[in-house]
């Protein structure tokens, strides 16, 4: 099959033009204001590639169903070669190991009269202390996320076109988080396309219509796009897609992209310098391609606030992170959420207490985690 086959099939309607992507640069790093450096692929502070994290065996997700945008079978027929050059000097895999852990004492607060989640305000104040929340002047467009109580912790939105990642274990909520991102769009008018590699086209639509947000209806509209590809057909494709994704994002007209999860697509590539190249070159078109994107990525297994390859975090101008909370007894686990970084804003640095249920994700900005 050649490239044009799957971008063909993908905008049967359109004229098939074809635009390459231009190189663009890394984004510089960040520095958090608690003294932790989120370090550029060639910060100094990076380990040795021989303690890159071990990958886990892991069960891809099922790719069945057709999307809105593509006929019937996978658009993706792999065997594209790949560029080998590595942009990256080093491996960054334990550019935080000492990055702060949640205290082995955390908790989310002890109960309370009237509390129904156990959560309160800060000792000795009625509410939290608010962030600095001093207005300023800019020339950028900005959005909301689209999730209560987290756009509260952002000062006027995240600056549009911007790379985002939303990292988490299992049962944090990441995919409901792409979801919200998504619905806000289309709440607004907008269109957008979800990109998923774990489950199938039909069950992102049911969870998304479970909820109420009509996701069906969005597509049959021709404002949404659901994409479901196998992560092993997708990176033998991944040199088609990223030359095309562009084209294809400009020509439906998106304005939002969700990509769940970007961690089984790193796991295609067993050599270290081989998934950083890649991983590089793939988040750089979807900057070329001017859409503003959230990524999913499983978190590490022994550091929360590290993605599970230590690569994408330094990739994106935003970085979420979800984590599991427990208290001393041990009764039960509650969720928070902390926003790591964002380019450009001016954000809370607090970590909160969000709540995850069928009708999503609530943070709550007035709580706090003591």
């Amino acid at each position: 099959m050649s490239d044009d086959d799957w971008f063909e099939r993908a905008l049967r309607e359109r004229d098939d033009g074809e635009t390459d992507a231009d190189d663009a640069d890394p984004d510089e790093s960040q520095q958090r204001d608690d003294g932790e450096t989120n370090g550029s692929p060639e910060s100094d502070a990076v380990a040795d590639p021989a303690n890159e994290p071990s990958e886990d065996d892991t069960e891809t997700g099922n790719s069945g169903g057709e999307s809105l945008s593509f006929e019937n079978g996978n658009p993706f027929d792999g065997g594209d070669s790949f560029d080998d050059d590595d942009p990256f000097s080093t491996d960054f895999a334990t550019a935080f190991e000492n990055a702060p852990m949640p205290d082995a004492g955390g908790g989310l607060g002890g109960e309370q009269s009237g509390d129904e989640f156990g959560f309160g305000p800060g000792p000795g104040e009625s509410e939290p202390p608010a962030f600095d929340d001093e207005q300023f002047d800019s020339d950028i467009d900005r959005i909301d996320i689209g999730i209560e109580g987290l756009d509260d912790m952002i000062l006027g939105g995240v600056p549009e076109r911007s790379l985002m990642v939303t990292i988490g274990s299992a049962g944090t909520g990441k995919t409901t988080f792409g979801l919200q991102f998504l619905r806000k769009a289309l709440e607004d008018g907008d269109s957008g396309v979800y990109i998923t590699l774990e489950e199938s086209r039909e069950r992102i639509l049911d969870t998304a219509d479970e909820k109420g947000w009509e996701f069906s209806k969005h597509e049959a509209e021709g404002r949404l796009s659901v994409v479901d590809l196998d992560p092993v057909e997708m990176a033998n494709s991944l040199s088609s897609i990223r030359n095309d994704l562009p084209r294809l994002v400009e020509e439906f007209g998106a304005d939002r992209l969700v990509l769940d999860s970007v961690s089984l697509l790193e796991m295609m590539y067993d050599h270290p310098s081989k998934r950083r190249s890649e991983v590089f070159n793939f988040t750089r078109s979807l900057k070329d391609a001017g859409v503003t994107t959230m990524l999913t990525s499983e978190a590490d297994q022994s550091n929360p606030y590290v993605s599970r390859h230590g690569i994408v975090e330094y990739l994106s101008d935003a970085v979420f992170v979800l984590q599991y909370v427990r208290n001393d007894d041990f009764r039960e686990t509650r969720l928070a959420i902390e926003i790591q970084k964002i380019r450009d804003a001016n954000h809370s640095r607090e970590t909160k207490p969000y709540e995850l249920t069928n009708e999503g994700i609530s943070v709550y900005q007035q709580a706090n985690i003591f």
